[in-house]
Order: structure tokens, then sequence, then C-alpha cells
């Protein structure tokens, strides 16, 4: 199934989910309202004829504070169909979040946790969320634009002067 039939399948059950595209991205992209995403994602992998059956990556994107949005960007792809498919959602910067997508796939689980620890996206109804990568008591999300690295963790330096050996 070619991308154009994919999206015309979801637009046949979900007329208001697809915001727009990305030709140019590979694989190509469908730009999802983000209250949608779990009823299109459970139809991307329960429909005969697509199920797209693993999310093959789940990751961040801050904007910056001048667009004031971040996204989520989603990779999946169908094992018995090889098709690719690439979603993604905007979501507010000063408050990102969007609903889990470890009911479906269970791969959701730790891509979700390192984007939420990285990137301070919240995903609602998720099992575990919690960091993944960083201690639990690290302060903001090294991944976003204006992130401010901490001078000292636990009494260590943590902020290095690149031009002189770190003692």
């Amino acid at each position: 199934m070619e991308f154009n039939e994919i999206k015309a399948a979801i637009a046949s059950q979900f007329p208001e989910a697809v915001l727009g595209e990305d030709l140019n991205s590979t694989p190509k992209t469908l730009i999802l309202e983000k209250s949608a995403l779990v009823n299109v994602c459970e139809f991307l992998h329960g429909e005969e004829g697509l199920y797209f059956d693993s999310l093959s990556c789940v990751t961040g994107i801050d904007n910056g504070p001048d667009k004031n949005t971040m996204e989520v960007v989603y990779n999946l792809y169908s094992i018995p169909y090889n098709h690719h498919l690439m979603l993604r959602v905007e979501l507010d910067r000063e408050n990102p979040g969007v609903e889990s997508l470890s009911s479906i796939w269970k791969t959701a689980d730790w891509h979700e946790r390192e984007t939420f620890d990285l990137f301070g996206i919240h995903f609602a109804n998720h099992p575990d969320l919690r960091r993944i990568l960083l201690p639990n008591d690290w302060e903001g999300y090294p991944l976003r634009k204006d992130y401010q690295e901490q001078e000292k963790y636990h009494g260590m330096t943590v902020v290095y002067d690149r031009d002189e050996p770190a003692s």
C-alpha cells in the first residue's frame, strides 16, 4: 500500500485527524491532530492490509521558544506488508503533552520515557512515566533549546570549561 492509500484510509475513518503531510521526509509523514493520535494508531495497528505492528522510534523536537511549539514524531513499520510511515503531532511548548501509545505498542514504554526524560514531554496514561537516562532528581530537560546545564550535581562539577582539563 502506498502513502496516499494509507492517508486515504485514515482520512476515511477520521476525517479531522490529518492536518498535513511532509512528502520530503523519509518515510513520508502525516501530521495529525494530537487528540486523534490514539484512535489513528489503533486503526493503523489493527486494520487488515495496514497492520503497523512495529513502533520503531518515538522522539521529540523542540521548535524553540520563538515558535513556542514542540513535536513528537513516531516511526511506524508493518513487517508483513513492508509499509513505512511517520506520524507527527505538534504540542504547546509551555505544557507539552500527548496520550501514550504504550497500550498499542509495548515499545512505546521506553521510547516515551526517553522523550519525557530529555524533552519534558508528558505522555498521559503511560504506565510508568519517569526518567530513564538521567537521575530522578536531575533538573531540566537536556534536549530543549533553552536548557541550562547545572553547574553542580551532588557536589560534582557538571559544566566543564572546554579549554581546560577537568579537575
